[in-house]
C-alpha cells in the first residue's frame, strides 16, 4: 500500500484545531490515555471516556480516538472499527445537490459496469449505493455548499484488508474528476 495516498486521522486535522477544540495539544491526550491504560481499551470505551470523564466534544473524542489508535498501531489509516477498510474521497463542483449526485452516478455505472441498487434523491444530502463482490459498497453523495456548489464524495467500504486502499482511492479520485 502506497502510505502517501492513505492518509492518518493526523493529516485530516492540525494540531491547532485539536487544541482550540479540546484545551490540548494531541500529543498530551495521547500521554493521557497511555497513563489511563487506553492501548488495551476498546474503540468505543476510549471515546467515551474522553467524551465523558474528560469532557470532550463527542465529534473530538471519536477524532482523537481514531488518532491514539493510529498513532500507537491499534488501527492502520483507513481501518474501521470492525476491522474492515475503507477509502474516501471528494471535491467541489459547480452543480446543485442533486445535478451532482446523477452527474457522479453517471461516472460510477460507466467504471463499474451497474447500476445502484438505492439512490436517494431527495434528502438534503443526496446519495446512491453501488453493491460491489464480496460483501463490499460503493457510497456516492453530494452536499449542497450553496451559490449553484456541491461536495461530491465517494465512499468505498467493506474492504478486507488495506491492501487496495491506495488503489481504490487513485481510481476514485480520477472517477470524481470527471465531474462537472
Amino acid at each position: 500500500m502506497d502510505e502517501g495516498d492513505v492518509g492518518s486521522s493526523r493529516d485530516a486535522v492540525g494540531d491547532a484545531s485539536v487544541r482550540e477544540a479540546t484545551g490540548r495539544e494531541r500529543t498530551e491526550w495521547f500521554d493521557l490515555l497511555d497513563e489511563a491504560g487506553a492501548g488495551e481499551w476498546t474503540h468505543a470505551a476510549t471515546a467515551a471516556w474522553l467524551a465523558g470523564e474528560q469532557g470532550v466534544d463527542p465529534w473530538w473524542s471519536q477524532h482523537l480516538t481514531v488518532a491514539y489508535e493510529q498513532s500507537r498501531g491499534i488501527r492502520s489509516p483507513g481501518q474501521r472499527q470492525d476491522g474492515s477498510f475503507e477509502a474516501s474521497v471528494s471535491r467541489t463542483v459547480a452543480l446543485d445537490a442533486v445535478a451532482a449526485l446523477h452527474a457522479l452516478v453517471d461516472v460510477v455505472a460507466v467504471e463499474l459496469d451497474a447500476q445502484p441498487l438505492a439512490r436517494n434523491t431527495s434528502a438534503r444530502n443526496p446519495t446512491a449505493r453501488f453493491p460491489l463482490d464480496g460483501g463490499e459498497f460503493l457510497l456516492a453523495g453530494s452536499s449542497p455548499r450553496g451559490e449553484g456548489r456541491s461536495s461530491i464524495s465517494l465512499t468505498w467500504g467493506r474492504m478486507p484488508d488495506g491492501s487496495r486502499v491506495a488503489e481504490v482511492k487513485r481510481a476514485m479520485r480520477d472517477w470524481l474528476s470527471r465531474v462537472g
